[in-house]
């Protein structure tokens, strides 16, 4: 009896041995079933087709095959079916509601308004051309005594300058005295004319060598001969030069002093080539010297050079100013500011909708919530925020003033132009390598950033030779990042036109790849506005 229980315990333990193992089996089999259904729907999405390669700055430049651009840069895979950004058949550009969110679009309208543009440029204080006086004695001869020793020095019309020996002087002087003695003496009439004459002519020589008219006077009431004479200063002024020195011998055209005028001063500015159009003689100007940064003196446009200063590309303009308390000296540095003419209310838009690919200007305009379409404009005159709008929108249009360049990258703007061009009856632009499809086209999007643009203050140093720009910024507070000086790429090379370096910028980033940074957006600030 005991033995039939324990064989019965053998055939259970082993039919439950047996089961587990058809039970385990079974669920691995199952299980292995399971992935391989999916697996062909995983191959399919990494089997999508890749349509050709685009140049990661979005350039119209494509490649069936993987490659670098000359910045070493991987060019970015299109494929077929993408979703996240599309091109339609019109040309305009669609993008979901989510990755515009993402992207931080904003937009403007575009409007009518006055552009109160300002002129900006340096300029030097400089005498009045008109008011500067040379004394340069017309004889020969040499100083016996100065009055004036000092270049600075303040003179007084009349005010005695030098005193003079010159026996040509003294020769008129006795020719004069001997004709007025012969007139006094001689009783015909012909002869007492002809003395008279003959003395006249001396006194006229004297007057011509710059004698004045009181020392004329003096000598021809005085029979004595005067060994020197003094020269006075002919103006009221400043001594900006003084060659004359006690006892040198001078002669005749050399100059012993220079005074000039200084209670009318120009300030000569250098007005850049593309502003000069805007600057009218008459026009009002505002100049602001470092020597007195609290003033703001007011002086009026009187002239406009005709003449181009080829290595610098700008046209000196005279600002007439009255100087009556002597504050502006001759080559002060100025900064000047003159309000240009308006034409009054145009079509404008925020200079930051512009996107320059240096042989056209593309405004993208919102027709719908994610979807937009580039436009070719034709830029007007332009102020400091705004850019007159000739042709290519209307007004009350929906433009988009952030995050352009970012929606130009994701959906590659340049194939999007060329199919608008033929829908406006226009011609598409020749892409470089393979044709480029308009079908839908992806761009991969660095998930840290997630597309935004973080918002900098800094100084521009310069443009370096690579095509890179030098900042010095303070701390940007969205990325932790503490101030300091770097070289950044920029998305546009036409972003830092008319900057100059040493001018306080604003300007937005974003990271194109991991710690690799791009500047989307430069502009120049005043150097009082803060963040």
């Amino acid at each position: 009896m005991k033995k039939i229980n324990v064989m019965l315990i053998g055939v259970l333990l082993l039919l439950a041995t047996m089961g587990g193992y058809w039970w385990g089996s079974h669920r691995i089999q199952d299980r292995e079933s399971r992935i391989a259904s999916k697996e062909p729907k995983a191959a399919t999405q990494t089997a999508r087709k890749i349509l050709y390669y685009r140049n990661p700055m979005g350039l119209q430049d494509t490649s069936p095959v993987a490659r670098k651009d000359a910045m070493g840069m991987d060019y970015v895979p299109v494929y077929e079916g993408g979703d996240d950004a599309s091109i339609t058949s019109t040309g305009q550009v669609r993008i979901s509601v989510g990755k515009v969110q993402k992207l931080g679009v904003k937009t403007e309208q575009a409007k009518m308004r006055v552009l109160d543009k300002t002129v900006r440029a340096s300029g030097r204080v400089e005498a009045d051309e008109r008011h500067i006086y040379s004394i340069t004695p017309k004889f020969e001869g040499w100083i016996e005594k100065l009055y004036v020793n000092t270049t600075g020095e303040s003179v007084s019309k009349g005010q005695p300058l030098f005193d003079v020996y010159s026996p040509e002087l003294i020769s008129a002087q006795r020719e004069y005295a001997i004709a007025a003695q012969g007139v006094a003496s001689l009783k015909d009439a012909d002869n007492k004319r002809s003395m008279q004459q003959l003395a006249d002519a001396s006194l006229l020589r004297l007057k011509n060598w710059d004698i004045s008219g009181q020392q004329v006077q003096g000598l021809a009431k005085s029979e004595a001969t005067r060994r020197s004479l003094t020269f006075d200063a002919p103006v009221n002024g400043i001594v900006l030069e003084k060659k004359a020195v006690q006892g040198m011998r001078f002669m005749p055209g050399e100059t012993l002093y220079q005074i000039a005028d200084l209670s009318v001063v120009w300030v000569v500015a250098d007005v850049f080539e593309q502003d000069i159009g805007l600057v009218q003689v008459g026009s009002k100007a505002q100049i602001r010297l470092d020597a007195y940064p609290d003033k703001r003196i007011e002086g009026v446009v009187s002239f406009v050079y005709p003449t181009l200063n080829a290595a610098t590309r700008t046209v000196p303009v005279r600002v007439e100013i009255a100087n009556p308390k002597g504050l502006l000296k001759p080559a002060m540095f100025a900064q000047v500011e003159i309000p240009a003419i308006s034409k009054g209310e145009v079509l404008t838009v925020p200079t930051s909708a512009v996107i320059d690919s240096g042989t056209r200007q593309i405004v993208l305009v919102q027709l719908a919530e994610g979807r937009f379409e580039p436009r070719t404009v034709r830029l007007g005159s332009r102020s400091e925020d705004y850019v007159e709008v000739l042709s290519g929108i209307a007004d009350g249009e929906q433009v988009v003033v952030a995050a352009n360049f970012l929606i130009d990258a994701e959906s590659n703007l340049k194939a999007a132009l060329g199919d608008f061009g033929h829908a406006k009856g226009g011609a598409a632009p020749a892409a470089m390598g393979s044709e480029q499809p308009s079908a839908s086209v992806t761009a991969p999007v660095n998930n840290k950033t997630a597309g935004v643009g973080h918002q900098g203050l800094g100084i521009l140093n310069g443009v370096n030779a690579n095509g890179t720009v030098s900042i010095t910024f303070e701390a940007i507070k969205t990325l932790n990042m503490q101030g300091m000086t770097m070289d950044f790429q920029l998305a546009n090379a036409s972003l830092a036109t008319g900057i100059k370096p040493g001018s306080a910028i604003s300007f937005e980033l974003v990271e194109r790849k991991p710690d690799e940074w791009l500047i989307t957006r430069l502009q120049a600030r005043r150097q009082h506005e803060g963040h």
